[in-house]
């Protein structure tokens, strides 16, 4: 078994995943304790108890609720059952709320109906709000709204002009700015974020804006001027705007004084030669000036947007990371914790897993009544929309965390109903690791049996599901590049079939002596390879999977290393990862080398000793010998059924894996490897009519040797499994993948790859 690895039941039950500070020094300050207090250390084996956000309370505004006023969205995009215009004005969501400290809170929508060109008849505001939590004990679980503010500028500070340019009050609509973030003043004011220019606008408590909005000068390294996006109103014809539409400051958090403001970018700025880094920005509101003062937050991946920010105290921020899926296709919605006074080698922010909103305990079932039959609302419960892009560190330390429902577009928790606007506050319970579990659960190729192998979502899953450790495959891009896909040709595995740009890419090449005709990594670049999306490798068997074809990119192997590195298992250990590295003697031979760039990036992100939760796999064994000598890291010897390694057959040497399992071959991969990664025949082969026989010596041997044993692989499919555990003549239809398990722990292995995760993790449970 991996040293340090454990399961609890409890984290089982409420299937969550947690990555809890690692400087005890930060836990203290952001006063998160119910989530980073007892902080778990990279590498950590006590059993002290580990910290789960809790679902503590819950409340929605109908998406339907119209609060007074004029007409609303006449332009808006009809969806879900929705045409406007609507009798009032629409309250699509928040997307930033101001803690009153009295149960009430100020919310704030964003500009309408999702651009500049429906939002005009929205009114930008700001409504004070009292939540009637549903708990434990009961409660209504509705949002009151009390009071409404409408932004306006009779006193022209805006210089440019707006929609009711020639009224008296110049009322403020979705058409002049784009306003995402809001925090407020020692004197009631507020300061607001927004996304057009992007600015920061500056109103009074009634709503009053008080002066000129603040354009944001580029005080970046180098740079000049003024950073616009395209609905910048100053922007030039012909200029090339510096930020992507809507880009620009979705969150924005202050110093507990209100002298500092940190507006942060949503996304990228354009041509960065690095897509996943999001600017942080600090600005003087005393003086009315950015400081100059600058810090690089990374996201997950290129595409993942910051959604809100949070300073907890003096340096410390919470930062709500999002990607734009919602419901099930839903991967990133988690709150990391930043220190602006640590950074990486590369310069970013260090970042820690607070909460991951698609993973929240709900022991007492809220919702499950008031919500019957909504997506993610269950034990385990999920915030999975869209835009989720409120969130409030309140008085007590717990977080409150609201969605933005894109009125009337999103459905995540009822297909084909809109969203209601939604908060929860999240508290924390103990969990306390058992005695140990005695097999380790490797997410195959992530939950591969039920998203699309080798993409975030499957790994997402897979931790999801309680799984250990996550399996990558590795392959090289033609610059160079580690991304993860089982094979280095990708026609069944992408959409690249379907683009007639590639179509000339299209080509047979001999990989291990066998031939292969389709599109291979190596002949795209990575920038190229970003542009194709994921597809289920086995339809047929897998149909329920192609509900995510076209979805996902291909992830890059050091997205993986990352996610890995700031998730936590069930139980709050560190997630592990088992990647395999493909085709070795192939890559060498056309000048694309694995082992180097695999230990570098691992060396990059803290994982080159035993003690970290890293394996190295490869069914070749030159390749393990050579990375014996770069990283202490664990290596495994896979084993496949038949055949023999490619770096054997390619030198001549007649040695199979039938022999590299005997005894005396044991012992000599024990001379370089930690464990045997072996084809589940190797193990218990089955007999003429398909049915398990008796083990064989290979797991005794091993263990003897000195190696884990770890089986390969375990599917639920029928087709996959032993005649008497198959549950009808159906190939896709799920047999007894648990019972099947049982039999191979039973026979004394150590740990198994599952493209099902979830019965796997509750086969070794059963047993342990």
């Amino acid at each position: 078994m991996f040293p340090g690895r454990h399961r609890a039941d409890t984290a089982r039950t409420y299937v969550l995943r947690m990555r809890t500070v690692s400087s005890a020094a930060m836990a203290a300050a952001i006063f998160l304790t119910t989530f980073t207090g007892a902080a778990a250390h990279e590498g950590r084996t006590d059993h002290r108890p580990a910290s789960v956000p809790v679902l503590e309370q819950r409340a929605t505004l109908s998406a339907d609720h119209l609060a007074e006023g004029p007409p609303s969205g006449a332009e808006a995009t009809p969806a879900n059952g929705r045409t406007g215009p609507f009798d009032g004005q629409v309250i699509p969501g928040f997307s930033a709320m101001v803690d009153n400290g009295d149960g009430t809170f100020w919310a704030m929508p964003d500009n309408g109906f999702g651009n500049r060109q429906n939002s005009g008849d929205f009114l930008l505001r700001l409504y004070l709000i009292a939540p009637q939590w549903e708990t434990a004990e009961g409660g209504a679980g509705e949002i009151e709204v009390l009071e409404t503010v409408s932004l306006r500028d009779p006193h022209h500070r805006v210089p440019f002009p707006v929609v009711n340019e020639d009224t008296e009050e110049r009322l403020l609509t979705g058409n002049d700015f784009d306003i995402e973030s809001v925090v407020r003043q020692p004197d009631g004011s507020f300061w607001i974020g927004e996304e057009f220019g992007p600015f920061l606008l500056h109103v009074d408590a009634d709503g009053v804006v008080l002066e000129e909005p603040v354009p944001l000068a580029d005080v970046r390294e180098g740079g000049s001027g003024e950073l616009r996006s395209p609905q910048n109103p100053y922007l030039a014809a012909g200029e090339r705007p510096d930020l992507g539409a809507s880009k620009g400051f979705e969150a924005m958090a202050a110093s507990k004084d209100g002298r500092h403001l940190y507006p942060v970018l949503e996304g990228a700025v354009v041509g960065d030669d690095d897509q996943r880094r999001r600017w942080i920005f600090e600005f003087d509101a005393e003086r009315r000036e950015y400081t100059g003062r600058t810090w690089a937050y990374e996201t997950d991946t290129d595409a993942n947007l910051v959604g809100d920010a949070f300073m907890t105290k003096k340096n410390r921020l919470i930062i709500l990371e999002r990607d734009d899926f919602d419901g099930p296709e839903a991967v990133t919605k988690r709150i990391y914790a930043i220190d602006l006074r640590r950074t990486d080698d590369a310069g970013h922010l260090e970042k820690e897993l607070v909460v991951d909103l698609l993973g929240i305990a709900n022991p007492a079932g809220i919702g499950a009544e008031t919500s019957p039959g909504a997506y993610g609302v269950d034990e385990q419960f999920s915030f999975p929309f869209q835009s989720v892009e409120v969130l409030l560190q309140l008085q007590d330390g717990r977080l409150l965390i609201g969605n933005d429902n894109n009125y009337p577009g999103n459905d995540a928790r009822h297909p084909g109903t809109p969203d209601d606007t939604e908060l929860i506050v999240l508290g924390q319970d103990r969990i306390r690791p058992g005695a140990g579990a005695d097999a380790e659960v490797i997410g195959h190729r992530g939950a591969s049996g039920h998203r699309p192998e080798h993409t975030l979502a499957a790994y997402q899953l897979a931790a999801a599901q309680c799984a250990d450790y996550i399996e990558p495959d590795l392959v090289p891009t033609k610059d160079g590049e580690l991304v993860a896909r089982h094979e280095n040709e990708i026609g069944g595995t992408t959409d690249v079939e379907d683009r007639p740009e590639f179509a000339d890419r299209r080509t047979t090449k001999t990989v291990d002596g066998t031939e292969y005709t389709g599109w291979f990594t190596e002949d795209f670049t990575l920038a190229e390879l970003r542009t194709l999306r994921a597809e289920e490798r086995i339809p047929d068997t897998r149909p329920a999977n192609t509900a995510f074809d076209g979805l996902y990119p291909i992830p890059t192997f050091e997205e993986v290393v990352d996610f890995a590195r700031r998730s936590r298992t069930c139980d709050g250990q560190p997630l592990g990862i088992a990647p395999e590295l493909k085709h070795p003697t192939y890559f060498d031979s056309i000048g694309l080398s694995m082992e180097e760039p695999v230990v570098e990036i691992l060396e990059v992100n803290d994982h080159g000793d035993r003690k970290d939760p890293v394996v190295l796999q490869s069914f070749e064994t030159a390749n393990l010998r050579e990375l014996d000598e770069l990283t202490d890291v664990r290596l495994a010897q896979l084993a496949n059924c038949t055949g023999a390694p490619y770096d054997l057959v390619a030198a001549g040497d007649p040695r199979t894996y039938a022999d590299l399992t005997t005894r005396d071959g044991l012992r000599e991969i024990a001379s370089y490897a930690d464990v045997l990664g072996a084809c589940k025949d190797l193990m218990i082969p089955r007999e003429a009519d398909g049915t398990l026989g008796e083990p064989t010596a290979v797991i005794a041997d091993a263990h003897a040797a000195g190696l884990e044993v770890h089986g390969w692989t375990f599917r639920a499919e029928n087709t996959f499994l032993p005649a008497e555990y198959r549950s009808s003549a159906d190939p896709a239809e799920h047999g007894d993948l648990i019972g099947e398990i049982r039999t191979f722990l039973e026979a004394g292995m150590d740990g198994l790859f599952s493209d099902h995760p979830d019965l796997a993790v509750a086969a070794v449970d059963e047993r342990g």
